[in-house]
């Protein structure tokens, strides 16, 4: 079968390529050098007393804890729910994928709701959760369990596809050949799914440091205890602190970055296995 060789570029061609350079430096780089050049505005030492400042700090360790705990439970979720979907066929099947989707398709603010409508002080477990003085809301559990909500969906959905596309010749052949479970999944499955794992690991990341609605909602805005950074920033944003609410802004944004070049390593040193990811 002939293929054809790709064209040059005519000149409609070219005019779409620069309309789309121009939207995306108009959606993307011109906020992204705004962000820096008003974090900068006022030099670098007002720069970096805004993010030392300790409720900053505070916002900083925080978003990091709350993604140390959420983003390995999705992990370990998304995993096996893969591994299930992707290798059995049972009754409600099709109910557990669109669980899985549903943080796609309802609004994290709504999400955050749902938490306090559980775990509030009004809620159906409030009085329980008061008598045993355990905290959900307004602490690091109801950050955790918003977070965990809105990257559900990640981990799971880069597998499924990828371990469907696989099948399960490998696994049933080490099994044969009296491989225990542990094994199986340590010496076969693992290494066969570890790069969409991490590329799904990767993305889940990303949007727990960047999440807003849900835990903006959860968190109850306690400065120093209970803000995350995008908190911080409209906390500080809020106050008139434009240059403190840029400089915290600057952090989120170099974590983009840095999750765009990991991105971009990941699809290229392993652009078939990501790409059967995607494939349905």
């Amino acid at each position: 079968m002939k293929t054809s060789a790709p064209r040059r570029p005519d000149a409609a061609a070219w005019a779409l390529i620069l309309l789309a350079l121009a939207w995306m430096a108009l959606i993307v780089l011109l906020p992204l050098v705004t962000v820096f050049a008003e974090a900068f505005s006022k030099g670098f030492e007002v720069f970096k007393t805004a993010i030392v400042e300790p409720d900053a700090q505070a916002a900083i360790a925080m978003t990091f804890t709350v993604a140390a705990i959420a983003v390995p439970l999705n992990a370990i979720f998304g995993v096996a729910a893969a591994w299930l979907i992707a290798r059995f066929e049972f009754r409600g099947k099709g109910l557990l994928l669109s669980l899985i989707d549903l943080p796609f398709s309802i609004s994290p603010v709504i999400s955050g709701l749902v938490w306090i409508l559980l775990f509030g002080a009004s809620g159906w477990f409030g009085a329980w959760l008061q008598a045993h003085d355990i905290r959900i809301v307004f602490a690091v559990p109801g950050l955790v369990l918003a977070t965990m909500f809105v990257t559900l969906p990640f981990v799971a959905r880069e597998l499924i596809p990828l371990m469907q596309d696989q099948g399960s010749d490998e696994e049933t052949a080490a099994v044969t050949l009296g491989a225990s479970g542990w094994t199986t999944f340590f010496k076969v499955t693992l290494p066969n799914i570890k790069w969409a794992l991490l590329y799904g690991v990767l993305l889940c990341n990303a949007r727990a440091m960047g999440e807003f609605g849900a835990v903006s909602v959860v968190s109850g805005h306690i400065r120093g205890m209970t803000n995350t950074m995008p908190l911080h920033v409209e906390v500080l944003y809020n106050d008139y602190d434009l240059v403190g609410a840029f400089a915290v802004a600057t952090l989120l944004a170099c974590l983009a970055l840095i999750t765009l070049g990991v991105k971009t390593i990941l699809e290229w040193r392993f652009a078939d296995e990501l790409a059967a990811s995607r494939r349905h």
